[in-house]
């Protein structure tokens, strides 16, 4: 079947399973903000397939991500607002307004005139919303490092940015300095601004080293959980676990772990 047969199906489908009548009862119970979760879910599951490289997993992950958009189109729909023609009408005419230079008359066919163009007409689009300011139409439920990166991105291209990686070096020290101060009496508000102060740090050393802190930060947790794993097997061993071995016994296992993949 084609694609525009199968995407009919899949409307077909969801429209299925809304049916005040013959639907699915969890499907007829949701709305849209018990669906959103859902969606920033499935988007996460299609980065993971990315991420590992899985392109056997990657139709499937990217079938539930397209369902999440026909979810909320048909809400939509059911509440008289837009349909999923809509959705897939806007998309397209967005991407032609913010690609002049395949779709219209510019010729200017480099990168940096192509992102210069972009960034030009989305800012026009802000303003048509009446978002004002460099700041404007950042989501605000982005996760909070993707978040900092983007709001400093929009700093730095007004001007408001440090030179270098080694000055926001210089940064992250002072801001750590200002938590080891607050440390002895410091209430638990303080400690968050401060430690929130230096994550933000964090994620524009990360734009400065042309790094995602977000997938720095995955790749931290994926090394932690594959290391933590190697010290469970290597307590098991000695016929111990996390819960009954010392401190010393799972650091010398880590770092047994550490040496093992180093040599590796």
């Amino acid at each position: 079947m084609s694609a525009a047969g199968e995407t009919e199906r899949l409307l077909q489908i969801m429209a299925r399973l809304r049916d005040p009548t013959t639907g699915c009862p969890w499907d007829q119970a949701q709305d849209f903000a018990t669906i959103a979760p859902y969606t920033i879910e499935e988007a996460y599951e299609v980065a993971d397939a990315i991420e590992r490289g899985d392109m056997a997993a990657l139709p499937d992950e990217l079938g539930d991500l397209l369902f999440q958009v026909v979810y909320h189109a048909r809400l939509a729909e059911e509440g008289g607002h837009f349909a999923f023609a809509d959705v897939a009408r806007t998309i397209s005419d967005k991407m032609i307004r913010r690609h002049p230079h395949v779709f219209g008359d510019e010729a200017a066919r480099e990168a940096r005139f192509h992102l210069q163009a972009w960034e030009t007409q989305k800012a026009s689009e802000r303003q048509a919303r009446d978002e004002h300011g460099a700041l404007a139409g950042v989501p605000v439920g982005l996760p909070a490092l993707t978040r900092a990166l983007k709001l400093s991105k929009r700093a730095a291209r007004v001007g408001f940015d440090w030179p270098d990686a080694e000055t926001v070096l210089a940064k992250l020290d002072e801001e750590v300095a200002e938590l080891r101060a607050e440390l002895p009496a410091a209430t638990p508000a303080r400690l968050a601004d401060e430690l929130g102060d230096m994550l933000f740090v964090i994620a524009n050393l990360a734009r400065k080293l042309d790094l995602d802190p977000e997938s720095c930060l995955r790749g931290a947790n994926d090394k932690f959980a594959r290391r933590f794993a190697g010290v469970e097997c290597k307590l098991a061993e000695a016929g111990k676990t996390p819960a009954d071995a010392t401190l010393e016994e799972m650091e010398a296992a880590w770092h047994a772990v550490k040496q093992t993949e180093r040599r590796a």
